[in-house]
């Protein structure tokens, strides 16, 4: 499947390995690599984002602020906060207890392979699906920003709440062809 990649996708893909890396992750998440994506403006994903108005930056910072409450994205607190309960409180609790970013998931020995995680996995899945679905042949960065958004979970979330659902990217995708 990698040989589908451009280059822009491989990068990302690396990125997100270098983005596991630093966080000393167990495995490589959907979030890795969201922010991964983030970090190519002139890639697929970047134009692609730009173009529907969506800043790299704050797509990232958010993507972090999860990774950094432990998967929590802003409609899960808020729901919670529905129920009285405080995350950024528990966080920042639990990061007083147990250092910053404790709840980010940073707790592999460095250096070594980074597997992919299941959802992961399932992204690049998806992926390709959805590059088939588009009649493409070639994967870009582009059609992994899709597939972030159409497989459920923070990644997708972040991307939620910039207004990205699939149907949205897929449009977007289909007017630039």
């Amino acid at each position: 499947m990698f040989e589908r990649f451009t280059k822009d996708a491989r990068a990302a893909v690396k990125m997100a390995v270098c983005e596991a890396q630093t966080l000393r992750s167990p495995e490589l998440d959907p979030l890795h690599v969201l922010v991964a994506l983030t970090r190519f403006p002139d890639g697929g994903a970047g134009r692609l984002l730009a173009t529907l108005g969506v800043a790299l930056d704050d797509l990232a910072a958010q993507a972090q602020e999860v990774r950094r409450r432990g998967g929590v994205t802003e409609s899960d607190a808020a729901a919670l906060g529905g129920l009285g309960i405080d995350i950024d409180a528990i966080v920042s609790r639990v990061e007083q207890e147990h250092g910053p970013g404790a709840l980010a998931g940073g707790w592999r020995r460095a250096g070594g392979h980074i597997p992919f995680s299941d959802s992961g996995k399932r992204v690049l899945e998806r992926t390709l699906r959805e590059v088939i679905m588009l009649r493409g042949n070639a994967i870009g960065g582009e059609h992994i920003l899709l597939a972030l958004a159409a497989v459920p979970g923070p990644a997708a979330d972040v991307l939620a709440g910039q207004g990205l659902s699939p149907e949205a990217i897929r449009n977007a995708l289909r007017a630039a062809s």
